[in-house]
């Protein structure tokens, strides 16, 4: 029976593919054959967490959405196929390597704090609009995080280059993002009769999404100013981590529609 007492063996299992993969994808002049075994080792991973989530569905009675532990496994799935994805189309070698160890470190918190696992699904969240809501919000989260971390290796290196691929991502990742927001506006009047209600996570929603428009806006009438380009880009990031979690340590949320603990 799939728990989160037996998540350790998945996590060691997923950490051997994934860490195989990043070894592999950092050869320099690779072989079909080593191509292929990285794109099988890293899906092979993909799958066995996408397993776990299914299990565990089962063994709730629900999708695993609602606590901060649960919310990690998909931030995890959708940040390794991201990985794959970019390695795939751009071909840089270090990504999978830096996705790897983001997931690794937190599917890791999972195991150390499994007083986040057990919680029953609260009214609020038995709605039609929780699975997309959390799932399009976890791809967007997963989009934008792997475009910080190719900002950060292009401002490191000063490869401005990494740019193009950057903006891509970040057209997909707030398009999602946006999308998320509209969904969690619709689920919010009919379960609190509000679409907007100032909360501490809706303003910094909005902060983070107009970061991230700021970027793309300076992009597009700035585009030759690189170096401010990757800055904007990583402020918007440390944005949108407190949109994710950072909220969570105001006391300002203990009193917020999103505080469900």
């Amino acid at each position: 029976m799939i728990t989160w007492d037996n998540f350790y063996v998945f996590v060691l299992l997923i950490s051997i593919c994934w860490g195989l993969a990043s070894f592999l994808a950092l050869v320099k002049n690779q072989s079909i054959l080593f191509f292929r075994l990285l794109v099988g080792l890293q899906l092979l991973g993909i799958l066995i967490l996408s397993f776990f989530i299914i299990g565990l569905s089962y063994r709730l009675q629900r999708p695993p959405m609602q606590t901060t532990g649960e919310i990690r496994l998909w931030y995890v799935l959708f940040l390794s196929i991201v990985g794959i994805v970019t390695y795939l189309r751009w071909r840089y070698r270090w990504i999978l390597l830096f996705t790897t160890i983001m997931s690794i470190v937190f599917m890791c918190l999972n195991i150390v704090k499994p007083e986040l696992h057990n919680q029953n699904l609260m009214p609020a969240l038995q709605s039609v609009w929780f699975v997309p809501h959390v799932i399009i919000y976890m791809f967007s989260y997963s989009l934008l995080g792997c475009s910080f971390i190719i900002a950060l290796v292009g401002l490191i290196k000063q490869n401005f280059s990494y740019l193009k691929a950057c903006d891509n991502i970040v057209n997909t990742g707030l398009s999602l993002f946006f999308i998320a927001m509209l969904i969690g506006a619709v689920w919010a009047k009919e379960a609190w009769g509000h679409y907007w209600t100032w909360d501490a996570k809706e303003i910094w929603a909005a902060i983070t999404s107009l970061m991230y428009l700021l970027y793309l806006h300076f992009r597009t009438f700035q585009h030759k100013r690189h170096l401010i380009s990757y800055l904007l880009l990583i402020f918007a990031f440390f944005a949108l981590q407190m949109c994710w979690y950072g909220v969570n340590y105001f006391p300002s949320l203990r009193e917020s529609l999103h505080s469900y603990v």
